[in-house]
């Protein structure tokens, strides 16, 4: 199992990596997983971190971890490496609203998966969402009603990502919440 002193930090959704990176930097002493199943944003990541002479991964991103694929498959996986994984912050900033209502059930933060990431956090882990799509917050408000977690803040300053400074939805601000077991 991946190990160090620190928290475990899992990013979903990373997009471009920028606050991903952000969140190695502040975290040396943890580990920091991102989990992007979209190769061009793993892409822009993978520049990020690394030298562009030896393409050696930056010192300060040592404890930057990436995963390239869905991340349903960390959190149920069953390999030694993450089977007893518990995480003390799980952030999912901007996901596709998916806002179709054919589309609904594309949408990721269902109750079930709410539900798995309840499995995954530690006794006082905190699950971060933000998302500038106000249907698919309230949306998300009463799926949280019926999963194994409670909100604990409706507030929380964050960095600016690229999805949020394109406002996709046209929206003022972003809306966050905080959840936890």
């Amino acid at each position: 199992m991946i190990k160090k002193a620190g928290k475990n930090i899992l990013e979903i959704g990373f997009g471009a990596g920028e606050h991903v990176r952000s969140l190695a930097l502040s975290n040396p002493d943890s580990i920091i997983i991102g989990a992007e199943p979209f190769m061009n944003g793993v892409a822009s990541l993978l520049s990020a971190i690394t030298n562009e002479s030896d393409n050696t991964v930056k010192p300060e991103y040592k404890s930057l971890y990436i995963w390239p694929d869905d991340v349903r498959k960390i959190l149920q996986s069953e390999s030694p490496d993450f089977i007893d994984m518990r995480f003390d912050k799980i952030w999912i900033l901007h996901p596709d609203p998916w806002p179709k209502a054919r589309h609904e059930k594309r949408r990721l933060l269902n109750t079930e998966f709410l539900n798995l990431l309840a499995t995954r956090l530690t006794d006082d882990g905190v699950i971060i969402i933000g998302t500038d799509h106000h249907e698919y917050y309230d949306w998300i408000m009463d799926q949280v009603k019926n999963s194994k977690l409670g909100i604990r803040n409706q507030e929380s300053e964050i960095i600016k990502t690229r999805y949020q400074k394109k406002n996709m939805a046209g929206t003022a601000t972003p809306k966050y919440l905080v959840l936890s077991k």
